[in-house]
């Protein structure tokens, strides 16, 4: 394209005291850059080909603060801005990337480790920042969490947003400690043997701050988001959009040892090039990963069920390592709630919970009526390893009218049935922040524009969103100060009454998700699933004497079944019916004596059961 190989976009400081300025402004005839602090200066760019402006200014360093000026008119940050101390409308800051790093040795853990923890910053603790997390992570590891997964920290619009309407892909946002604070973060989570994944956003940007627009063809008019103009990734121009985005996900793995990046919603980037941007995306951080020799994953959101995003490319896949199955999150959260509105109408069976541990998807190219067309293609082919499944997540609590958590939901003996399916599925399990205590806070939507017409469009959106599911009440308003501080945790909550008992329930579920090899196995082969009268789910996993079975009862009354496991000496691992998980008592034996398939079995209401071959460790 240029012979700009190897120069990076934005500011880059440079070792003789000068600093390196390089912008895309195909829009813009001329461009100067206007260093506002210390030092009022102006540099005049140069033309560098294909609508890229360079210079290279002495004196200038870390902590200076700048924007560019567009053909004599328009003064606007920088589009590759790594740091925006003064909001999205202020001027850029020159940063250096200098940090005392303590984890050289650090490589990462692999895939069928991870345990994820989604968490949202700004309300994680009563601080908000990045420093505040710190001094949790060792509580989360002993809880059983190898991961930590960070919602969106590109710099958005004012002090509470979901992260989602980020304008700066390459600034870390400025309130929560900003890009020291981050690799602050990172470095502590490694040190503890803790991975960092982040959540990106490449398919829009908000819509306050957005300036790229002023500076190229970043955005296309051809296709529609439902949150404002496409990316422009396959029409003219594009390869420059492209390389952009390319090298903001290689700035996260290299400068600051991000360990996953989570893409944000895929579907929505429309892409018809015979290479798309995806697929190119995939390759390119794969190859950083084995330059540095380190574990990096990417893991992205989309509701199209298209298992080639998660094959190899040798078979004509994108090559991505694992993707969230949201048919898991409504297979279960329909039966535990009864909840049949919206897309939840495509699901309602324990048969529908079954595929997903069988397969993966549920829909994998049948009719979904919510969507009013087939879904998906098969992934029985795709290794367990590869879906995330959860309960819970940012969007299906803070997508309801209240922002409401399954434990405003259902009871606390289905919070733990819950709980068990996703961490003892043989796929990735995730957990939303407080989820493993029963967290009482809502978590709602929440933003701090500063458009009287943005935030009424806003606030208007959120309630038509919500329209499908004939929720009851007022919808939160979005811009309130309170609707953000209603959503913080209480972390005293999870040392008291039933709070206590399920935190502790989690962490003895991912003990023996860690400890029992037939669980820590995160393979679909060997693996029985059967379901029993439409109520009860028996899965077995492992082979020979290295084997457990895990039961599920989604029902209201006490049943008694012919457990369809072999004959043999079998023993409980986990009831969740006992009293010290809260339960009216077990109704299950210590040892088990299948003398053959008929053997009776009796199973509490809404309970979960682990039983192991004797010889199981």
């Amino acid at each position: 394209m240029t012979n700009l190989a190897g120069r990076r976009l934005g500011a880059t400081v440079l070792g003789d005291g000068s600093c390196r300025f390089l912008v895309w402004a195909p829009r813009a005839n001329s461009v100067e850059l206007r260093i506002a602090w210390p030092e009022k200066r102006r540099v005049a760019m140069e033309p560098a080909g294909c609508g890229y402006f360079r210079a290279v200014v002495e004196g200038v360093s870390a902590g200076t603060d700048y924007k560019y000026c567009l053909d004599g008119d328009k003064e606007r940050p920088d589009p590759a801005s790594r740091y925006q101390p003064n909001g999205v409308h202020g001027a850029s800051r020159v940063v250096d990337g200098d940090f005392a790093w303590t984890d050289s040795s650090w490589r990462g853990i692999p895939l069928d480790k991870y345990v994820f923890y989604e968490l949202h910053v700004g309300t994680f603790s009563p601080e908000g920042t990045f420093d505040a997390i710190i001094p949790r992570i060792t509580a989360l590891k002993e809880l059983g969490i190898t991961a930590i997964e960070v919602m969106p920290v590109a710099q958005f619009p004012g002090e509470r947003n979901w992260g989602y309407d980020g304008v700066y892909p390459y600034a870390v946002q400025a309130s929560y400690g900003g890009p020291e604070g981050l690799k602050r973060l990172v470095d502590a989570c490694h040190q503890q043997g803790m991975a960092v994944a982040l959540d990106v956003v490449y398919n829009h940007l908000g819509p306050e701050g957005n300036y790229l627009g002023d500076f190229g063809f970043y955005f296309t008019n051809v296709y529609k988001t439902p949150w404002g103009d496409a990316i422009n990734f396959d029409e003219e121009d594009s390869d420059h959009v492209r390389r952009y985005f390319l090298e903001n996900a290689l700035q996260w793995i290299t400068d600051f040892r991000i360990d996953a990046l989570r893409l944000d919603a895929i579907h929505a980037i429309v892409d018809r090039s015979a290479r798309t941007f995806l697929e190119e995306l995939s390759a390119t951080v794969h190859a950083k990963a084995r330059e540095l020799g380190r574990h990096v994953f990417l893991i992205p959101e989309s509701h199209r069920n298209d298992a080639r995003l998660i094959s190899p490319p040798e078979s004509g896949g994108a090559g991505y390592d694992g993707v969230w199955n949201d048919d898991f999150h409504h297979s279960l959260h329909v039966l535990l709630t009864g909840e049949r509105k919206g897309y939840y109408e495509d699901f309602g069976s324990v048969e529908d919970l079954a595929t997903c541990y069988r397969e993966g998807f549920l829909y994998s190219g049948q009719y979904a009526p919510f969507w009013r067309r087939r879904r998906g293609n098969s992934s029985k082919d795709v290794p367990a390893k590869r879906f995330v499944v959860y309960s819970q997540n940012h969007d299906q609590i803070g997508n309801r009218r209240d922002g409401g958590r399954l434990s405003q939901i259902v009871s606390f003996e289905k919070l733990k049935l819950a709980a068990a399916a996703v961490l003892l599925a043989p796929n990735i399990p995730l957990i939303f922040m407080g989820e493993e205590y029963s967290e009482t806070s809502p978590f709602q939507y929440f933003v701090s524009h500063s458009d009287a017409a943005l935030i009424e469009a806003v606030r208007k959106g959120r309630k038509e969103e919500f329209a499908q599911f004939s929720w009851e009440g007022e919808t939160p308003d979005p811009q309130s100060e309170e609707t953000f501080r209603r959503s913080k945790l209480n972390w005293d909550l999870q040392g008291t009454g039933d709070h206590g008992v399920l935190r502790k329930f989690y962490g003895e579920l991912l003990r023996l998700r860690r400890e029992t090899p037939a669980l820590a196995a995160l393979d679909k082969h060997p693996i029985r699933v059967t379901t029993i009268a439409g109520k009860v789910l028996v899965i077995e996993r492992g082979s020979g004497n290295a084997r457990v079975v895990v039961g599920f009862h989604f029902g209201d009354a006490a049943i008694e079944l012919n457990l369809p496991i072999p004959p043999g000496r079998w023993e409980k691992r986990l009831d969740s019916a006992e009293l010290r998980w809260g339960g009216t008592g077990t109704s299950v034996a210590e040892r088990v004596n299948m003398s053959d398939a008929a053997t009776p079995f009796l199973l509490d209401p809404w309970a979960c059961f682990v039983l192991s071959s004797h010889t199981e460790g």
